[in-house]
């Protein structure tokens, strides 16, 4: 992305205002940790001894799905971090292969719904049925009622079927009539979406957008990955084995609310969330055309609880702020409300939030002796 006076990205500064800085994103560098005195290298505190089931299930995982490690990870942290997720990418890349074999690598309910124009917001939630023996209305619970449901295509309903999943998605329950019923736990919902068709599609309301914790873009395998696959599904597919229960996933998740997170990266990740909102406040006036809504403070939490997910799997009992910086963009590109001017110049939210990342600097984290002391009892 080179600067110039006809880039979108980089139009000319305000006066008193700083300049985007030039040249295209490139990786920050790992974030500076400074050890005080009091730390040593005895002091480093063990990785948790709960990560051996993360490593089984991902073994079962890889035995039917090649590559895609990216979108691995992000599923096994949304698991910790009990959010839901939306996966989007074009036809024949595995996106619902991987989330029902991850599925299948873990016990509980399973439920899969296939999204289509004809859908009502009872064949998701349930309704009431009279039953004429007993005189009386009874309950019917819909395919919501689950642990993990697949939301498939889940662009393909309209607006009304979407917004059904609005209450279950923020409160893991369901009002039918004039009861409310709880949904199992763990309960996540795992949704998928194809970008490249717009015929018989809608688009998600931002409400809805806004209750997923990540959005995931799947590109296509490499060469490499391509003949593997298909050597893989032309023979017997191997079976997934069940490699932990509902309840050690439970253990897992408390386990990773544990995961301590300094100050510093909650601020660090307030600042991304308002630079969304006015990008002025980061010297990068020249966004603002192009937002029209930034994230809402939902983005700030996700933020700091997929973080403290990420650590658990990567074997750490604290936060960095690379954590919050590898899952930045999955977490905030579906929460930009982009203007028309953005969509006409082709800007993608991805590539204003490159820019944001950019300008705000990692923040430096220092271990002082109650930062230990947490680390160590962790």
């Amino acid at each position: 992305m080179t600067t110039s006076s006809n880039d979108p990205l980089n139009p000319p500064p305000a006066p008193g205002m700083v300049p985007p800085p030039p040249g295209p994103p490139v990786s920050q560098p790992a974030p500076q940790v400074s050890i005080a005195p009091t730390a040593t290298a005895e002091q480093a505190p063990p990785a948790p001894p709960q990560q051996r089931p993360l490593e089984e299930v991902l073994y079962e995982v890889k035995k039917v799905i090649v590559g895609q490690d990216l979108l691995l990870e992000q599923l096994i942290v949304a698991l910790l971090a009990r959010g839901h997720v939306l996966v989007e990418g074009v036809p024949g890349l595995a996106k619902t292969l991987a989330i029902k074999t991850l599925a299948d690598s873990i016990g509980g309910e399973f439920q899969r719904i296939q999204f289509t124009p004809d859908l009502v917001p009872a064949d998701l939630t349930g309704t009431r049925i009279y039953n004429q023996k007993s005189g009386d209305f009874q309950t019917s619970l819909g395919p919501v009622f689950t642990n993990l449901l697949l939301a498939d295509e889940i662009n393909r309903a309209p607006a009304k079927v979407q917004s059904a999943l609005l209450e279950v998605m923020q409160e893991r329950q369901v009002t039918i009539g004039r009861e409310t019923h709880k949904v199992p736990t763990p309960f996540l919902v795992l949704a998928t979406q194809n970008p490249i068709e717009s015929e018989g599609t809608y688009p998600l309301p931002e409400a809805q957008l806004d209750r997923f914790m990540m959005k995931v873009l799947v590109g296509y395998p490499s060469p490499t990955e391509e003949f593997v696959i298909v050597e893989r599904m032309t023979s017997a597919v191997e079976k997934v084995a069940q490699v932990i229960t509902t309840d050690e996933l439970l253990d897992l998740q408390a386990a990773a609310d544990n995961i301590y997170v300094d100050p510093a990266l909650i601020e660090y990740s307030v600042q991304l969330v308002n630079a969304t909102r006015a990008p002025h406040t980061v010297g990068l006036s020249g966004l603002s055309p192009y937002i029209t809504h930034g994230a809402s403070p939902r983005a700030s939490i996700n933020l700091i609880l997929t973080a403290k997910a990420l650590a658990f799997v990567r074997g750490r009992t604290y936060a960095l702020a690379q954590d919050v910086r590898d899952l930045a963009l999955d977490v905030l590109r579906h929460r930009l409300v982009l203007s028309y001017e953005a969509l006409a110049d082709g800007v993608r939210s991805d590539d204003l939030l490159a820019q944001i990342m950019q300008t705000i600097p990692l923040p430096e984290v220092t271990l002082n002796e109650r930062t230990n002391n947490i680390l160590n009892n962790a």
